[in-house]
């Protein structure tokens, strides 16, 4: 694996004491159970902090664990932008259908859902956008409740037809639903396009070419790859995903995720409920951060969000890339300890803006 570079944090624009802030903070308690972060600026990274803290394996207790730079950490639904990320690079290549396809004629294994008007309005965009306004519930059902739409297709003889036969409850693309039954669709498209498991093309068109050589992917009852939620990476290698697609989808001067594709994942595509926006299973929201003469400025962010408090913050205009790995799984708040690192630590750190 090539190594990144590294920078002192006032060589890239922060105060020198960037660490000593996380450790005041994890000591007031206000980064709890946070096992790492890592940011990168101008393609170097300025700060990488781990501390141990309890984990699990997709619900598998693991206990009190000692994170270090080669620690393997699930993504969680972070999984999901990089299934996005890998539906790009397929297109690219011509081996899945383009977003504006009619999204069921791509599985003519189920001829008897193709007959039905409202599902023929669904297109692949649909699946990216996840706004294919059929009827699915995560978000208000534990992951543990087998009535969770998830869990309940991960359980499914076939998981890709219990997807598609929701019932249509709404026009499609007229209100974002988070469904990780669109990222298996999509999966699908990219495993019968290319002919390769989801874990295989993973590794030869993304992995490999970034020097990551260290990944798991949990599988499902099935023995196949859980393409919502079951990748797991290290914490130094996320970020080396996120670096890579702030310069354009390129890394060390080679392309590895055309640049269209990702003005298109990024580009606000459907407003959710809490204000953000979402683009081809990206998140586009702004963060606030001082301006420099006492007031606010709202800086855009683009982010992978993964339950338990996994994140991949990319700030553009900033050149700036953090990556986050905790274990908050379930509680209500943990969206908020990597916010905190973000907006309370790593910003305010920032002295070159």
């Amino acid at each position: 694996m090539a190594a990144m570079g590294t920078s002192a944090p006032q060589e890239a624009g922060f105060a020198e004491d960037l660490d000593e802030r996380f450790d005041v903070a994890r000591e007031a308690g206000c980064l709890p159970n946070v096992h790492g972060v890592i940011a990168a600026r101008g393609g170097h990274i300025v700060c990488e902090r781990y501390w141990p803290g309890i984990d699990e394996a997709r619900g598998h207790p693991l206990g009190v664990v000692r994170f270090a730079p080669e620690t393997l950490h699930d993504l969680r639904s972070v999984t999901k932008s990089v299934v996005g990320l890998l539906y790009g690079i397929a297109l690219a290549a011509g081996r899945v259908p383009p977003p504006d396809a009619v999204l069921i004629d791509q599985f003519p294994e189920y001829p008897d859902l193709a007959d039905v008007p409202e599902r023929r309005a669904m297109t692949v965009e649909h699946a990216l956008t996840m706004t294919l306004g059929t009827e699915w519930d995560e978000l208000s059902l534990s992951y543990a409740d087998p009535r969770n739409s998830e869990i309940a297709m991960d359980r499914a003889a076939d998981r890709h037809r219990y997807v598609l036969e929701r019932p249509v409850v709404r026009p499609p693309g007229e209100c974002w639903t988070y469904n990780g039954g669109a990222t298996a669709l999509l999966a699908r498209l990219i495993i019968k396009g290319t002919g390769r498991s989801l874990p295989d093309f993973a590794r030869e068109a993304l992995f490999e070419p970034l020097g990551i050589d260290r990944t798991e992917w949990h599988s499902g009852a099935d023995g196949k790859a859980i393409a919502a939620s079951g990748l797991r990476l290290t914490l130094h290698d996320l970020l080396r995903i996120g670096v890579m697609l702030l310069d354009g989808g390129r890394w060390q001067g080679r392309s590895v995720v055309p640049k269209e594709w990702l003005t298109s994942s990024f580009r606000p595509a459907v407003k959710l409920p809490d204000g953000r926006r979402y683009g081809y299973h990206w998140y586009v929201e702004h963060v606030a951060m001082d301006n420099g003469s006492g007031g606010v400025r709202w800086e855009e962010m683009v982010n992978a969000v993964g339950y338990g408090g996994q994140r991949l913050f990319l700030l553009p205009r900033l050149d700036l890339v953090v990556a986050i790995f905790a274990g908050n799984y379930g509680a209500s708040d943990q969206w908020l300890p990597p916010l905190v690192a973000l907006r309370d630590i790593v910003l305010p750190a920032m002295r070159v803006r």
